[in-house]
């Protein structure tokens, strides 16, 4: 299912492009909703010790994957 990026929020999973490939990210957390471009902190893991964040953006615009 696609959603615009502005109604992501946080612990969604999306489908993302992060460390080089196309994959799975939960969304720790949403910086900047007010601004041209949404700004997500994602993991690639729901284990929080395994995982690294990673910063993504998107136009608010922007029809997003989200994982099932």
């Amino acid at each position: 299912m696609k959603v615009q990026a502005l109604n992501i929020q946080m612990g969604d999973r999306i489908i993302a492009y992060c460390n080089n490939k196309m994959q799975v990210c939960t969304v720790r957390q949403v910086i900047d909703p007010g601004q041209t471009n949404i700004t997500l902190s994602v993991s690639t893991s729901e284990h929080s010790r395994s995982s690294f964040s990673r910063v993504i953006r998107f136009q608010k615009d922007a029809l997003v994957d989200l994982a099932a």
